[in-house]
């Protein structure tokens, strides 16, 4: 008497030895798992791709575990051929490690749960069972209905992490896998119904190929989506960091000038009043050239004008200074009057002061305009000159980068051409109540 075959239900019984599954139908089938386990490959390339480019541990078990259901393809393919009774044990297994590993995924994703090798004993429950089932009380319907369960559990838990990140952080990327992995869920349930009736192995391949796409989109929007947030974090953070250093660096010039005006110049006009005291002309007459360069150090390091006379007067100033110095014209267009925020006052400042110097070094020009403009909500200088203008491949130097980020330190933006003379333009607009 011959060994007991395979006992099924008829919810499962199509893939019983010659059930419902003519010889001509078979090489479709297997064509149409063998493109099913093909793009199943595709995705776990993507998150091995993804796992060597970012390091994250979520994406290798993705990767593995997307590598086991491919597998798990091919094993139920060589049943169908040989109706080897091994293949099953191997579909079987193969399918328990896949689902143990969408699992563990999701939870590293969701939670940060790091490996610990302990979990790879959990492993071995599934070649048992797979065991138990097959070649203990041999059901089909048993072994089936267990890896059916153990596939809708793990994706819909997969996509219930999915959902609970969504309403964390909307992301498209993870609405899309919430979605997919829903409807995954539930396809997962309609294989028994549809095999029962004979229509179950091509259009479940044909499903599980169109989920398998919008998994591998929706893992692609999310890891896009990341990247964009994480782009805009360190922006930000740098964005922050500028803002400091360009504080402490007024703060530092703020003292340095102090020092100056305090101590080195009043030690140089006390030497200058004891050499005039002593009729010694000459050295009283570099005495006081010493204290002028002092005093012009210390008014670039931090103009006292506008502490003291507010903004307007200490542009004015400058301007006078400039062209004194450069024998450059400057017009000058400015209310009166002007109250703005310190940090808003001194940045102001220091665009006009270094895109006059520009002016000085590179344009080429006879005379340059200075327009400030300001509102209840921004505040707007222009620098303008009649000079060469910029080059078509024009590279920003050090003086123009720096003006840019002290600029966008405070939440303004600068932008530069051509200007109405065709020299160079430089307008900077600046919000009136700082950087946030």
């Amino acid at each position: 008497m011959g060994r007991p075959g395979l006992r099924g239900g008829g919810l499962f019984s199509n893939l019983r030895r010659g059930k419902d599954l003519p010889v001509n139908d078979l090489p479709v089938q297997l064509i149409a798992l063998g493109f099913q386990a093909l793009c199943t490959l595709a995705l776990a390339g993507v998150h091995f791709g993804l796992w060597r480019a970012q390091a994250r541990p979520y994406h290798l078990s993705w990767a593995l575990a997307w590598t086991f259901y491919a597998l798990r393809l091919g094993a139920i393919s060589m049943y169908l051929v040989g109706r080897n009774e091994a293949w099953l044990f191997a579909h079987q297994t193969v399918t328990g490690w896949a689902a143990m590993l969408l699992l563990l995924a999701a939870l590293q994703f969701n939670s940060g749960l790091s490996w610990r090798p302990a979990y790879a004993l959990a492993g071995l429950a599934s070649p048992l069972w797979a065991a138990f089932a097959i070649w203990g009380i041999r059901d089909f319907a048993i072994a089936g209905a267990s890896s059916i369960l153990l596939l809708f559990s793990v994706t819909l838990w997969t996509a219930a992490v999915f959902w609970s990140r969504e309403r964390r952080q909307h992301s498209a990327g993870s609405q899309i896998l919430a979605w997919a992995f829903t409807l995954w869920s539930l396809h997962h349930l309609d294989y028994p119904l549809l095999r029962s009736q004979g229509a179950g192995l091509l259009y479940g391949v044909f499903a599980d190929v169109a989920l398998i796409v919008l998994v591998a989109v929706g893992t692609l929007v999310l890891v896009l989506g990341e990247g964009s947030r994480a782009l805009a974090a360190r922006t930000s953070e740098l964005e922050q960091l500028t803002r400091q250093l360009l504080r402490a660096q007024e703060e530092e010039r703020r003292r340095i000038a102090r020092e100056l005006h305090d101590e080195a110049g009043q030690a140089l006009t006390a030497l200058k009043i004891e050499l005039d005291l002593e009729g010694r002309t000459a050295a009283s007459a570099l005495a006081a050239r010493a204290l002028a360069q002092v005093r012009d150090l210390s008014n670039l390091l931090r103009p006292q004008a506008i502490d003291d006379l507010g903004l307007v007067a200490a542009l004015r100033g400058m301007a006078e200074d400039f062209a004194t110095r450069t024998q450059l014209a400057v017009e000058i267009a400015a209310p009166e009057s002007a109250s703005c925020p310190p940090e808003i006052a001194m940045t102001i400042y220091r665009v006009g002061q270094e895109a006059l110097t520009n002016v000085a070094r590179h344009a080429g020009a006879k005379r340059a305009w200075l327009t400030l403009e300001l509102g209840d909500r921004e505040a707007r200088i222009v620098i303008e000159d009649d000079g060469r203008g910029p080059d078509a491949g024009m590279k920003p130097h050090l003086g123009l980068l720096g003006m840019h980020e002290r600029v966008v330190g405070v939440g303004g933006r600068l932008l530069l051409g051509r200007g109405a003379v065709g020299g160079m333009r430089v307008e900077a607009t600046l919000p009136m109540g700082g950087a946030a």
